[in-house]
């Protein structure tokens, strides 16, 4: 394959949606990738307005995802896209990304992955039947102290994992939402906070430590008169191995912004890491004085030091969190399209497995939380 830019398509993330432009500029900041066409509306006249925004050809902005995968595949190799970005509301993951993966097409898709459980391993037995890859933005795990952390904890500097908290609260859901999708279950799914946040919250801890849940107990609530969807999760967590752990993620927490948190404690030592200091990781030894990894600073990882973009004091922030997926995904890719490219071994993102997982986590705690917070497997 001739060395050129990799093309991408996009579902969703048409006028005033937030976060299909925060995959574009993630997409487009290692100068990797191009955005050629895309479905950004279920209203064609949307979607074309969208598109002439993005400088994109009227004949390459669709009405549909469906006609898009159709149209693109039939396109010549070296002008169709060579993946498809999925930025809608929920209830349109699954059968947009079945769609591009029964048309040839790799995915990346924004979290929840799908609706239910057994939409994602439907995601998981094509994407293992066809080859094809499938990428989950949970773009936490892009940050360079988070990858530093999840080295530490499997190089055993934490010796065994014994307990693991995990927060993620926010309050701009804590008044009456005036219909945001994210609170319908039709659109959202089963889980509404806990689909939103919570997932990200039970990825975090997943990447950092390598541990696979047993079984949680999971009280949701909708603190909110009339809300369908919980607003407020509180979940205690059990790990194959016998680790245990708390995760509480809101969206009712007035004056709270995004403030994801993650505490890791083993026999020998602990981690601290949060995204409003992400630049600095505390590790806590036992018995020795409290260590401070900074972003750019000292040896670190090659783990955190790939996902590293600038010089030490700069803020790295969300955007490029989010572009090392896009790295991991894209080199990935480029390995597969081409026999002869060298991949980098120590780039990596979520996938169709994080995918199952946590929907698996999800249903579990819809069902805990139904049998007031009763022990529920989770069945990824």
């Amino acid at each position: 394959m001739n060395k050129r830019k990799l093309k991408y398509g996009m579902v969703g993330g048409g006028h005033g949606a937030f976060i299909g432009a925060v995959h574009r500029m993630a997409a487009n900041l290692d100068g990797q990738l191009e955005l050629v066409c895309g479905a950004f509306s279920s209203k064609p006249e949307k979607s074309k307005a969208s598109g002439a925004d993005l400088f994109l050809p009227e004949e390459r902005c669709y009405g549909t995802f469906e006609e898009m995968m159709l149209s693109e595949a039939a396109l010549p190799s070296d002008v169709r896209m060579d993946f498809v970005v999925i930025v809608t509301p929920n209830h349109l993951h699954f059968p947009a990304a079945k769609s591009a993966m029964e048309n040839g097409f790799h995915v990346v898709s924004d979290k929840p992955a799908t609706l239910t459980a057994d939409e994602a391993r439907t995601l998981r037995s094509l994407s293992k039947k066809t080859g094809l890859l499938y990428a989950l933005t949970h773009n936490y795990t892009g940050y360079p102290m988070v990858r530093q952390a999840r080295v530490m904890v499997r190089d055993g500097m934490l010796g065994k994992i014994r307990k693991v908290v995990v927060e993620y609260p926010q309050g701009w859901l804590s008044q009456d939402d005036g219909g945001v999708w994210r609170t319908d279950p039709a659109i959202a799914g089963a889980g509404g906070c806990l689909g939103d946040i919570g997932s990200h919250a039970e990825n975090l801890a997943a990447y950092i430590t390598g541990l696979d849940l047993d079984e949680i107990a999971a009280d949701l609530t909708a603190f909110v008169e009339g809300r369908r969807l919980d607003d407020d999760v509180n979940v205690l967590l059990r790990y194959k191995g016998g680790a245990k752990g708390i995760l509480q993620s809101s969206q009712i927490a007035v004056g709270e912004e995004n403030d994801i948190r993650i505490f890791v404690y083993g026999e020998t030592g602990g981690l601290e890491w949060r995204q409003f200091e992400s630049n600095t990781l505390l590790f806590k030894p036992d018995g020795a004085p409290v260590q401070r990894y900074r972003t750019g600073v000292g040896e670190l990882s090659p783990e955190a030091v790939a996902a590293t973009r600038v010089p030490a004091g700069h803020p790295e922030g969300y955007i490029e969190a989010f572009a090392n997926i896009y790295v991991g995904f894209t080199d990935h890719l480029r390995s597969i399209l081409d026999s002869d490219y060298e991949r980098n071994a120590v780039l990596d993102y979520p996938g169709v497995d994080e995918a199952v997982a946590g929907m698996a986590f999800i249903e579990a705690a819809v069902e805990s939380s139904k049998k007031n917070a009763a022990w529920t497997k989770v069945n990824a």
